[in-house]
């Protein structure tokens, strides 16, 4: 397992590590760790993730059905048909929906069929609609020649019984719903949301709905976490305001960790002498530490430890960098423990776009750019929003981020730059 301490510089503090190495970190001290799992009803499942690979219990679909209005036929019989030499077939009947076809198709005949009708016997194709032409009640003309299986979809097509329909850690999508629902599948095991504590530290802290007094700031984070958390797939519970004198903050993440899955304090996190996050989850046993301080800009501060299997982490206090770091850090970790297979570190969606100006970037840091999107011809424009890690609007008004890495000093203008996007 990767070294549970981030290492020390020359002068004993803790150094700097690079943002991947600071994941891997965090995802190896969480390898095999996931909360429990319970059954629900497909109807309830939505975005929950599955704990369990799913099997189909049946052929889907059971039986061969049409994928257009038309004709059911023998193929054979329209071989060579055209609009200049049609073939002519009787019609004896058709296939209502909702019901099992009680006629068949013998040679020269057909019978009028809508999408999704079952096959009758004796027809191993369907002539669309648009092919035919009415000559009356019991005659039509096709002008299109149809092969065996045309214009179908056959038994067991779309999945077969026995074969794995979604696989363990897959995250529950409409479509994924859909294929179950399709398998008559009622109930599925999944991993229940991960409960997530989330304090916010600080004696200059008071509720948002407060008027601050000089010094005071309202509690931003509590809130915004909570939606990034909810979001994320787990449940946000709000542990309220929390005073930065150790008596009152050792108890209360104390309590944050025997009763959640995982809990983020934001603030305290900085180096300072009222800041008490490290000294913190030192005490609550070990791993401890695992990181403090990232090559990342906003969210350097960033404070990531473990007590026994629960993740803690101090996030920067200004609400900038406490975003960031949940997108980096945070994010994965309950991926992880919500028993995804694989953690996506960043947002899933992203999109090229132009840089607007030179964004300049200082080496041996990653850097995260706030972006505003305009469209720019058959593309877009990425416009950098410029401000400091408390402004909380910059976020508001962008509509994602890049990244400049380590290794660059900058993006000069009109560069193509992947933006992820905030949803």
């Amino acid at each position: 397992m990767t070294e549970p301490r981030a290492t020390l510089d020359m002068l004993g503090r803790s150094a700097l590590i690079s943002v991947p190495a600071a994941q891997q970190i965090l995802l190896d001290h969480l390898a095999g760790s996931t909360v429990d799992v319970c059954s629900l009803p497909l109807a309830e499942a939505f975005d929950r993730v599955l704990a369990q690979p799913v099997a189909a219990p049946e052929d889907l679909p059971a039986q061969a059905r049409s994928t257009m209005d038309g004709f059911a036929v023998r193929a054979a019989d329209t071989f060579g048909a055209s609009e200049s030499m049609p073939c002519y077939l009787s019609i004896t009947g058709e296939v209502a929906m909702g019901t099992a076809p009680t006629l068949s198709v013998d040679r020269g005949c057909c019978l009028r069929i809508p999408t999704g009708g079952l096959l009758p016997a004796g027809a191993d194709a369907v002539v669309m609609l648009e092919h035919t032409v009415p000559v009356d009640e019991s005659l039509v003309e096709m002008v299109k020649g149809v092969g065996a299986g045309s214009n179908l979809i056959q038994r067991g097509e779309d999945i077969r019984a026995g074969d794995q329909a979604l696989p363990a850690g897959r995250l529950l999508r409409p479509q994924d719903i859909g294929l179950l629902a399709g398998l008559g599948i009622a109930t599925v095991t999944v991993y229940r949301r991960p409960r997530v504590a989330i304090l916010a530290t600080g004696d200059e802290i008071i509720p948002h709905e407060g008027k601050p007094q000089p010094g005071q700031i309202r509690n931003i984070n509590s809130l915004t976490l909570a939606g990034l958390v909810r979001r994320a797939g787990g449940l946000a519970v709000d542990c309220g305001i929390v005073s930065d004198r150790r008596d009152l903050f050792l108890p209360a993440i104390t309590r944050a960790v025997a009763e959640h899955d995982m809990v983020l304090f934001s603030g305290g996190s900085s180096v300072g002498a009222r800041d008490l996050g490290e000294e913190v989850i030192a005490a609550l046993g070990p791993p401890g530490i695992l990181v403090h301080g990232v090559t990342l800009k906003p969210g350097k501060p960033v404070l990531i430890g473990m007590s026994g299997t629960t993740p803690v982490f101090g996030l920067p206090g200004h609400p900038v960098s406490a975003m960031v770091c949940f997108d980096y850090f945070v994010a994965p970790a309950l991926h992880r423990l919500a028993g995804r297979e694989v953690p996506p570190p960043l947002p899933e969606t992203s999109l090229p776009a132009r840089l607007s100006r030179n964004t300049n970037s200082a080496a041996g840091r990653r850097d995260v750019v706030r972006v505003r999107l305009v469209a720019d011809g058959d593309g877009w424009l990425a416009e950098p929003v410029p401000g400091k890690s408390g402004s909380i609007s910059t976020l508001s008004r962008a509509h994602g981020y890049f990244e400049i890495d380590e290794a660059s000093q900058g993006v000069p203008e009109n560069s193509t730059v992947k933006v992820f996007l905030y949803r």
